[in-house]
């Protein structure tokens, strides 16, 4: 079945597509930055693993557990992040193709476009909380303080 090929319909097509390309490019800013988040936890929970091995201070041994175990729910939401950010992309690449082959080729399909639309937003979205949930862990680990006594501070090492 051959269809009719009409310019200004492929070029209405390329219109309507040409908005959720904007999502697009926020997505993969978002990837991009919360993969580097994942690259500093992965670097700092290989730190604290290495400097765990040659240390005997039960205290720090066991300050060391704590920040791994933030470290790992940290990590398990930039990976749920990045996971959903992909889900968004594919969903939103889903649309783009639904809307121009909709627009084009004479088929009624806007449902499908609207319903990948929105699963990809509602992705996007999601993937917004895990990365707040990241920050937040992130920063609740922070000291600003130093205890009277305790010297000076080695880099790295966590304050306590």
């Amino acid at each position: 079945m051959a269809f009719p090929i009409d310019s200004t319909t492929i070029t209405h097509g390329i219109q309507l597509s040409v908005a959720p390309v904007f999502l697009l490019t926020a997505v993969t800013g978002m990837i991009g930055a919360v993969a580097g988040r994942l690259a500093r936890i992965i670097d700092r929970a290989r730190l604290v693993e290495d400097r765990s091995r040659d240390s005997t201070d039960a205290e720090w041994l066991a300050r060391a557990g704590h920040e791994l175990r933030q470290l790992r729910v940290r990590g398990m939401l930039a990976n749920g992040c990045i996971a959903l950010l992909t889900l968004c992309g594919l969903l939103i690449g889903l649309t783009i193709i639904v809307i121009f082959v909709g627009e084009t080729g004479a088929m009624q399909i806007s449902r499908w476009a609207i319903t990948s639309f929105l699963l990809g937003v509602a992705c996007f979205l999601a993937a917004l909380l895990c990365f707040l949930a990241e920050t937040f862990l992130a920063t609740r680990v922070l000291e600003f303080r130093v205890r009277p006594g305790a010297g000076p501070l080695e880099p790295g090492r966590p304050r306590g």
